[in-house]
Parts: C-alpha cells; sequence; structure tokens
C-alpha cells in the first residue's frame, strides 16, 4: 500500500543560513556509512580496494555535534511519518555517467537503496537541465514517495517544486543546492562546504608556487553554486594570503575532460608563462594535463590543484602531473538515504548537511590512493 501523503502547512519557514550545520538529534550516532567505490573511465583505474581503505573514505559529517543550525521536521514541512522500507525513492542525476564523481555517486546511491530493500527509480539527465527538470516530473509521475536530486543547476526548479508540492514529496538534493527555501520547497541539502574548498585549493597553489606569478582558473560549469563557491573561496585566499599571485585568465571547462584540455590549450599559447592552474574538477585537471603534455611540457613546470579525488587525479600527483587534490566525497547514498528515514520517522534533521573531504598531496597520494574513486 502506498505510504499516507504528506500535507505541507502554508506558514514559510526560514531559508537555510549557515554554511556548516550538521544532522540533527533524531540521527542515529555512528551510523556506519558504506561507500561504493567503482572503476574510473581510464583503463589505467582499479577498483581494488582494501577494507580499510574502503573505511576511511566514507561520507562523514563535518563537525558532529546535533541541534546546531536550522533543522526540518515533518511537523513545518508538513505531512505525516511512513515506512522508507515501503516506500518509492526517485533519484536524478544530474550528468553523463563518464565522470568518475558521478560514476561513484550513481553508484552509491543504488548500493544504499538495495541494501536496505528501499525500490528505487532511477533517471539521468545527460547533463541537459531541460531534460533534468522532465526527468524529476517523471519520477513524480511514476510514483516516487521521496526523491533525491543532484542539480545540474541551481535556478530554474518551480515546475519541479510545484509538482512536489502538489503530491507532499519530500526531497533531498546532494551535491549542489537549489535556489529554492529549505523545510518549505525541499527538506536538506547534503554536501561539501564548497568555499572551503576553494580556500584549501588556494593555499595548495599557493605552496605550490611560492605565492608569486601568473595563475589560470579552469571554471566549472555556469549557474550553479559549485562553481561560484569555489571561485570565491579561491580568489578571496589568494587575495588574503598571496597578493603577488596574479589570476590572469578565466575560463570554463564544463567540468568536463575535453573542454579542459581545449581551454588550456589556448591558455598555454595566449599566456605562455602560466605558473599555474587551478582546475575547479579533476576531469578538467586531466585534461590540462594531456593539454601540458601535448605541448611539450615536463611534470612539474606548471603546477596543478584540482578538487574532487578521483584516482586518476591522485595519481596524476603521484606522477608529478598534479600538485595537489581537494576531496568532494560522492558517496552520498548512506547518507541521504539515513536523512530520508530520519524525516520520514518524525525526527528533526539539519537543512544543512555538511560533509568532511579530505585532500590529497605528495605526502599521501601514494598511500592514500585507494581511498580515491
Amino acid at each position: 500500500m502506498k505510504p499516507t501523503a504528506f500535507r505541507r502547512p502554508t506558514a514559510s519557514a526560514s531559508r537555510t543560513s549557515t554554511a556548516r550545520t550538521l544532522l540533527a538529534a533524531g540521527i542515529v550516532a555512528g551510523l556506519a556509512l558504506t561507500t561504493a567505490c567503482t572503476k574510473s573511465e581510464d583503463s589505467s583505474s582499479t577498483s581494488d580496494k582494501s577494507s580499510s581503505s574502503q573505511a576511511d573514505s566514507k561520507q562523514v559529517v563535518a563537525s558532529p555535534s546535533t541541534g546546531s543550525g536550522p533543522t526540518c521536521t515533518i511537523g513545518r514541512y508538513g505531512g505525516k511519518k511512513l515506512d522508507l522500507g515501503s516506500a518509492t525513492v526517485g533519484f536524478s542525476q544530474s550528468e553523463k555517467e563518464a565522470n568518475p564523481f558521478r560514476i561513484a555517486e550513481t553508484a552509491s546511491i543504488k548500493d544504499e537503496a538495495k541494501k536496505r530493500g528501499v525500490k528505487l527509480l532511477t533517471a539521468n539527465a545527460q547533463s541537459q537541465f531541460s531534460k533534468q527538470i522532465s526527468d524529476v516530473q517523471d519520477l513524480i509521475a511514476k510514483g516516487a514517495d521521496l526523491l533525491v536530486i543532484a542539480p545540474l543547476n541551481s535556478d530554474g526548479w518551480e515546475p519541479v517544486l510545484r509538482a512536489a508540492a502538489a503530491r507532499h514529496i519530500p526531497i533531498v538534493t546532494v551535491d549542489r543546492k537549489i535556489n529554492a527555501t529549505a523545510c518549505k520547497d525541499y527538506v536538506s541539502f547534503i554536501g561539501s562546504d564548497f568555499t572551503e574548498q576553494g580556500k584549501r585549493a588556494a593555499d595548495q597553489m599557493i605552496e605550490a608556487t611560492g605565492g608569486k606569478g601568473e595563475i589560470a582558473i579552469l571554471l566549472g560549469a555556469a549557474g550553479n553554486n559549485v562553481t561560484t563557491e569555489r571561485t570565491k573561496g579561491f580568489e578571496d585566499r589568494v587575495k588574503e594570503k598571496a597578493p603577488g599571485l596574479k589570476v590572469v585568465f578565466r575560463q570554463t571547462g564544463d567540468f568536463a575532460r575535453e573542454k579542459g584540455q581545449s581551454v588550456t590549450e589556448n591558455l598555454i599559447q595566449s599566456k605562455p608563462g602560466i605558473k599555474g592552474i587551478y582546475a575547479e574538477n579533476d576531469e578538467m585537471g586531466l585534461g590540462a594535463v594531456n593539454a601540458l603534455k601535448g605541448a611539450g611540457k615536463k611534470p612539474g613546470d606548471v603546477k596543478i590543484v584540482t578538487i574532487d579525488g578521483t584516482r586518476n587525479a591522485v595519481q596524476g600527483i603521484v606522477d608529478g602531473w598534479i600538485y595537489g587534490v581537494i576531496e568532494s566525497n560522492p558517496r552520498f547514498g548512506p547518507l541521504a538515504f539515513s536523512t530520508l528515514d530520519t524525516f520520514t520517522k518524525g525526527s528533526a534533521v539539519s537543512q544543512d548537511i555538511v560533509i568532511q573531504d579530505t585532500s590529497y598531496g605528495k605526502a599521501n597520494a601514494s598511500s592514500d590512493l585507494g581511498k580515491a574513486y
């Protein structure tokens, strides 16, 4: 039997306001989060990992404390309790699963649904925002009681929010935010502190370059909070700590390897003295490596710092082509489902669930390669 529908209260909830709030008291402390690591698109990658590496690579909340920051409950969102085990969950993936981040993310959602015995409906927007909107509407039409969405863009979600509200369907977003009101339009966002990622990438770039010289930024895709916040964090930290480091080139690589390569090829022609490249994801950074190889550069001639933590990027550190990588952990399955389970049982969950990310450099790239995805 289909679970009892939710009813939304008329009072509006406040917009989420803190960047680092955590799981609320209802979430069971010490939840065991399993990982779902998969092979990347390169044949050089391997999915073999030790059990200790798998345990170490799980998602954890950034600062384990309860009740800090805005939370959401059924009473505020509207509706009645339901059993997650008898519900249908719809998952909307945003991008083509050639990117190791997306491969690992989808695998993690599927693995956790299977582990819990939850019926899961999936869709992939293939990097087309209009398709993602129709995908989610289709998931709703097929009977999804709950939604997990990895948004391609942050804006433009009104059609989906209206359709979900009409059927009282709770929504959790992962890895990117939507510009809407938490605990009104959606329940929670689960993801990294992207501004902090940018700051940490800047620290690595400052270390790599000595804080002087001309550097470039390969921007992520436009229209989402990840690109905006990773850029801001990086540029603010550079201005604060290394005024002698000048950003002289900014161009989007759309989070794609081929685009990152072509942009870097243009960069090398227009700025032959470039000292460093900050790529806002690993795929663009690996594209930059291909461009540098094609131009006859040697490992380390241009310092590259990236964000994600894919197996190939961490191997790039081992090989000398990449200086450092800030992790952005894609294994959302356990945390997304535990959040939905807690919420649908009637307990509070945080509106912002910020995860803790590690980093890779010369000192730990070889030893921690098994933790990458």
